[in-house]
C-alpha cells in the first residue's frame, strides 16, 4: 500500500535548509520515493495553518518510507532541516 510523507514547515533559517534540500532528493529516490509537493503556493479553505511550507512525498509502502527515515544518509541530514526551522511531520497510508 502507497504511504505519504505529508511536511509542513516553516523556515526560520534558509542556509541550512538550502543544503538539506540539495542533499534530501537522492535519499527519497534511494528508497524508491518521490516529491509530489515540494513548496508552492496553496491556499486554506477550512481551518487555519500555522505553516507556511508543505511537502508531500509519495512511497510505494509505509516500509520503504519508513526506511528512508530511518536511514543514515537521510539521519546524517536531518538535523539540517531541524536547525532551518520548525515542523510538523507525517507518516499516513495511502488507500
Amino acid at each position: 500500500m502507497t504511504a505519504y510523507c505529508v511536511v509542513y514547515e516553516i523556515i526560520d533559517d534558509p542556509k541550512p535548509f538550502e543544503e538539506y534540500r540539495r542533499q534530501v532528493l537522492s535519499t527519497i529516490e534511494a528508497h524508491g520515493g518521490r516529491f509530489l509537493v515540494r513548496g508552492g503556493a496553496f491556499t486554506v479553505l477550512e481551518g487555519e495553518m500555522p505553516y507556511n511550507r508543505i511537502a508531500l512525498l509519495e512511497f510505494p509502502s509505509r516500509e520503504n518510507a519508513e526506511e528512508w527515515y530511518k536511514s543514515p544518509e537521510y539521519q546524517r541530514i536531518l538535523p539540517l532541516r531541524h536547525q532551518s526551522g520548525r515542523s510538523q511531520f507525517l507518516l499516513v497510508d495511502g488507500v
